[in-house]
């Protein structure tokens, strides 16, 4: 499924900026996608916590799969989009938004139903690892296939994967276990998810850090300006830029994974931030192509630190019956972050122009952990991650 996502995000944006060759444009898609999937996120938790998690995942994967199937159409109909005219493309990313808004929060806590408790934090990294592989993987084969071929042919493979992803999880045999939640109130049953986060400021901090420098430091959403019009790499560069940051994931994962749990959790984690707003800063003033990948791949290895531990701390500290609703707050502040942070993005480099935001980005992420390191001693004091 992951592989079939980047796949489309690689697509969508390349035609998107074809059509427009204008960066808010690109925003856009983010805005598009972070709308719904803000706006259901909460709900959604609810849901996660109080029917079956496999089913739920299932019904999601089938409407993305929808979703796939629709871009391919489009691109095999000529008329449907083209210069002046994506606002249908924006429309079928909408609803994408609400596909994964409910499918974010159930098949995380599903995960964590499948994994013994102190198994989480090797679990979580295995499957940190597999995800970032498939963030390799994904970008490659939608630039080449696209550069190659055509739009349709990436659609088309998009689809197919997607497919493949639907029937895998399908043939997960899985008996749910007792300790769903059974409250009635649906605002209360939204409430108490808020108030545990609330309650526990290590796990506020982390995601509070997370929120605004993915916001402020990211860069994705620009990669085609960088790969079009600074970097003059093409759509085939354009794919290489996006799976950099993956596989520099990769290989940090696979370190974290044979490696016992981080003694400095607190202390990793705003360290590893702060490295990874450098390398934003860096990527925004490169005007090597070569060199940018390297510094897309440092990105994705101090990120993929900040992921390890903030998904370790979601997992080992929330109750089971609170999984989902966690999961979904989990979901604002991270999931919706990178479509907001590519709107902001999109925003800034047409006001101040690319490069400027791309620097300006990092410079805010630096920011925000010094803040979180002063107003959130106890995440600074954070020593190996254990369950309550």
């Amino acid at each position: 499924m992951t592989v079939a996502t980047q796949i489309q995000a690689v697509v969508v944006s390349w035609q998107i900026y074809q059509l427009t060759r204008d960066p808010f444009s690109l925003g856009l898609i983010g805005l598009a996608e972070a709308v719904p999937f803000i706006g259901f996120a909460l709900f959604a938790g609810h849901v996660a916590d109080t029917a079956g998690r496999l089913r739920i995942s299932l019904i999601s994967l089938v409407v993305l799969l929808g979703c796939s199937l629709t871009l391919l159409g489009f691109s095999v109909r000529p008329g449907i989009i083209g210069p002046g005219r994506v606002w249908p493309v924006y429309l079928v990313i909408f609803v994408s938004g609400i596909a994964r808004s409910f499918l974010q929060p159930a098949r995380s806590a599903l995960g964590a139903e499948l994994v013994p408790r102190e198994l989480y934090h090797n679990a979580v990294t295995w499957r940190s690892s597999s995800w970032q592989l498939a963030e390799v993987v994904g970008p490659a084969i939608g630039g080449l296939v696209y550069g190659f071929g055509s739009a349709s042919a990436a659609y088309a493979v998009d689809a197919s994967l997607m497919a493949v992803g639907l029937l895998s999880l399908a043939r997960i045999q899985h008996r749910p276990r007792s300790t769903l939640s059974t409250e009635s109130s649906f605002l209360g049953s939204l409430a108490s998810g808020i108030r545990f986060v609330r309650s526990q400021p290590v796990i506020l901090g982390a995601l509070t850090l997370d929120l605004f420098s993915v916001l402020f430091g990211g860069a994705v959403a620009l990669l085609p300006v960088f790969a079009a019009e600074i970097l003059h790499a093409g759509p085939e560069g354009l794919g290489v830029l996006r799976a950099a940051p993956a596989v520099g994931a990769v290989a940090m994962s696979l370190v974290l994974a044979h490696r016992p749990p981080l003694r400095r959790a607190g202390h990793t984690l705003l360290v590893s931030v702060a490295l990874f707003g450098l390398s934003m800063i860096g990527f925004g003033l490169s005007r090597n192509f070569l060199l940018s990948t390297g510094l897309l791949a440092m990105s994705g290895m101090f990120d993929t630190i900040s992921v390890v531990i903030r998904s370790t701390l979601l997992q080992v500290m929330t109750p089971d019956h609170l999984l989902g609703r966690v999961a979904s707050v989990n979901a604002i502040f991270i999931g919706s972050s990178n479509e907001l942070g590519a709107f902001e993005s999109g925003t800034a480099a047409r006001l101040i122009g690319t490069v400027p935001s791309v620097v300006a980005g990092g410079l805010a992420t630096l920011l925000v952990v010094l803040v979180t390191a002063v107003k959130v001693p106890t995440l600074r004091k954070l020593q190996e991650i254990r369950s309550p």
